[in-house]
């Protein structure tokens, strides 16, 4: 539904924005924000229930044409999107009468107001952290990479799921790039801008993963990491300085923190994080992390190093980069759901040559290998064995003995391999959770020949199948030849 479902008269369509005007059916009730670029409105219509907002471009003359030119990017891409973390698309309106984008409101605040009360404690830097790289996982998933990823941009609801919003920056993999086409300068907001779009490459998704980066320095710390450059002068000068060391500015700050948020403001983005979903997981499971140097440090580099690298990026080119669906398919997180108790020796290899095959032709995966500790519903778990030796330890050497051989044929770093027991009453449940909440792509499990056990295991592996949302892969071991 849009201008097409109602037409008006000119002077209708020029009529000042005010309480009670119709357009197209959605009646204005309030006015929420004057932005540089657009007024949005609170708007009722009598076929939606769900609470709408109403954007109308600001273009009575003398505007910057990136605001027009943003809002026909936005409206383009807006009904392209889907899922928790856009807002619903509802309505747009055409040029020829009267522009506007209806969606869904977002009830609540912005995350800018929490830039007032930084630094935040660090629980709940990291906490941001892993919301926002789920979303814009998702969106990087939907070809569409956002480019203007900043707090004001960004919205909560009730489950605290992160709305990424305003796309009149983005670009996506199979539409018209209008801003590149009609514009020869940056563009973006300057604290956040990642290097390669100071260098006019807009397609990579990895920009936002340095915006990312930029924000949590900043709610870590109270500054940002690059100030607040206004030209492109100041904008480059982040393809040749380094930012202080958070830890410098904040001493408690863990190094596995500092890892995370320096890796994502490198101006190579090679060597950031591959994906938003690997850089979510690395949050949520922060002790096997990978430390490398920048971890540790504690200063910038020197004069002459700082030379070197302007040097460097004088009349450098940026490297050619992939679109946001090819690098989101090119770094998978694989998961190898692993029964180490139950599974015979053979199902065990089974599973191991399975996997191995699948991560020998995806060269950036992640694996994930996990086991699910079996806990009781009611009363007290028995928490070690006859020997007095945990069960969860013996289970996470059990796992780690298990991805040896995979390790070590493909060199699988500790950046790339991580191992994960779970303790929970449902086996099933607790594998599928888990792969949601990290956002798994391809989950490898075993399905045992043994009667015995193979009812058991069955129901796991069917539930599993018919429940996740990524690809299952569901291996027997091989039959006894006759």
């Amino acid at each position: 539904m849009g201008a097409e479902g109602g037409r008006g008269t000119d002077d209708e369509a020029h009529a000042p924005l005010r309480p009670g005007r119709v357009i197209d059916g959605f009646t204005l009730q309030e006015h929420l924000h004057q932005g540089g670029m657009a007024h949005l409105w609170r708007v009722t219509h009598p076929q939606h229930v769900l609470p709408l907002i109403m954007k109308v471009p600001r273009i009575k003359g003398g505007e910057d044409p990136a605001t027009i030119v943003g809002f026909e990017v936005e409206m383009m891409i807006m009904p392209m999107l889907a899922g928790v973390h856009v807002p619903r698309f509802i309505a747009k309106g055409d040029f020829a009468r009267q522009p506007y984008i209806v969606m869904e409101l977002i009830p609540g605040p912005s995350l800018r107001p929490r830039l007032d009360d930084a630094p935040l404690p660090l629980a709940e830097v990291v906490d941001i952290g892993i919301r926002v790289a789920t979303a814009l996982h998702d969106l990087h998933r939907q070809h569409v990479v956002h480019l203007d990823v900043k707090p004001s941009n960004i919205l909560f609801r009730a489950d605290r799921s992160a709305v990424l919003v305003d796309y009149g920056l983005s670009r996506h993999d199979h539409l018209p790039d209008l801003l590149d086409e009609e514009f020869t300068l940056p563009i973006g907001t300057g604290p956040y801008m990642s290097p390669e779009q100071v260098q006019f490459v807009r397609n990579d998704p990895r920009s936002d993963l340095f915006a990312l980066g930029v924000m949590l320095y900043h709610l870590a710390t109270g500054e940002r990491p690059f100030g607040q450059p206004t030209s492109v002068s100041g904008l480059r000068r982040r393809l040749y300085t380094e930012p202080v060391p958070p830890s410098a500015l904040r001493p408690e700050l863990p190094p596995w923190l500092q890892e995370v948020i320096l890796r994502c403001l490198e101006v190579d983005p090679e060597r950031r994080w591959p994906s938003a979903a690997q850089l979510a997981l690395a949050l949520q499971e922060p002790e096997q992390i990978e430390l490398t140097a920048r971890a540790h440090k504690r200063g910038t580099a020197g004069r002459w190093r700082t030379l070197r690298r302007w040097l460097a990026s004088v009349g450098n080119e940026p490297r050619a980069t992939v679109s946001a669906g090819e690098q989101v398919a090119r770094n998978p997180i694989v998961m190898a759901a692993v029964d180490v108790d139950n599974a015979g020796e053979e199902l065990l290899e089974q599973l191991r040559e399975t996997v191995r095959r699948i991560l020998s032709t995806e060269p950036g995966a992640r694996l994930a290998c996990v086991s699910v500790m079996r806990t009781a519903r009611i009363g007290m778990d028995q928490l070690v064995d006859e020997q007095g030796r945990s069960h969860h330890v013996r289970q996470l050497v059990g796992l780690k003995h298990w991805a040896r051989p995979i390790s070590q044929a493909l060199q699988l770093g500790q950046g790339r391999l991580t191992f994960h027991v779970l303790e929970a009453p449902d086996p099933a449940a607790a594998i599928i959770d888990f792969a949601q909440r990290t956002q798994v792509d391809h989950i490898v499990m075993g399905a045992r020949a043994n009667s015995a056990l193979r009812r058991y295991l069955g129901s796991v592996s069917s539930q599993v199948v018919a429940q996740s949302e990524c690809t299952v892969t569901v291996v027997r071991a091989p039959s006894p030849q006759p």
